[in-house]
């Protein structure tokens, strides 16, 4: 029997692939959370083989519980499954140590299909996904510029920004202008929207 902890903050989208895959005669839902802060205590407290993870949720995205996961209980796999079929998430789930990547408009027999093969042992991933990620590229922003991006999204000030993230005025200054040159934006507004739409942030 496959163990799974499924993370979906959405109910009736938790609920319903939780309902999916306990039709499955091997494979049975044995914890549910709703926010990404929640994956690894819920992990740690049943006997799982995988956690099923939505990438945009609260408290922590699915990307962040990923690499959390990985680190804390390394035998377990990780399948991402969402609704953003962006390439840069993609790449960002399998450098977090993710078997397994999926858009949620796949077929349930796919998705169970990829919980019994990453139990064997295989990487699985989208292979749409797959080509659009190889002809992107790389993410050009590095982690501490992604952190500031994502953090001005709100609209704070430079200053405010500087106090909130323990930086100086001038470093946060640098990082968004460095961030907004790699996206190719006119601002940091639309460097956000940009990195954002990529799957960078």
């Amino acid at each position: 029997m496959i163990k799974v902890l499924l993370a979906e903050d959405q109910s009736m989208v938790r609920e319903a692939l939780a309902a999916l895959l306990g039709l499955e005669d091997d494979i049975e839902v044995v914890a549910q959370v709703s926010r990404g802060d929640e994956v690894l205590d819920a992990a740690r407290a049943h006997d799982l083989d995988v956690v099923l993870l939505d990438i945009e949720m609260p408290g922590m995205t699915g990307l962040d519980a990923a690499a959390l996961v990985r680190r804390e209980l390394p035998a377990l796999k990780v399948v991402i499954l969402t609704t953003f079929g962006r390439p840069g998430y993609m790449r960002r789930a399998m450098e977090s140590g993710a078997e397994a990547f999926l858009v949620k408009d796949a077929p349930a027999a796919q998705l169970a299909d990829a919980l019994r093969r990453v139990l064997r042992g295989e990487r699985v991933i989208d292979p749409t996904l797959a080509a659009a990620a190889l002809a992107e590229g790389a993410n050009p922003l590095t982690d501490r510029e992604r952190v500031v991006l994502r953090a001005s999204a709100d609209g704070s000030t430079n200053a405010e920004l500087a106090r909130r993230l323990h930086l100086s005025n001038g470093t946060v200054r640098n990082y968004l202008s460095t961030a907004i040159q790699k996206t190719g934006a006119r601002n940091r507004a639309e460097a956000e929207r940009i990195a954002r739409d990529k799957g960078w942030l």
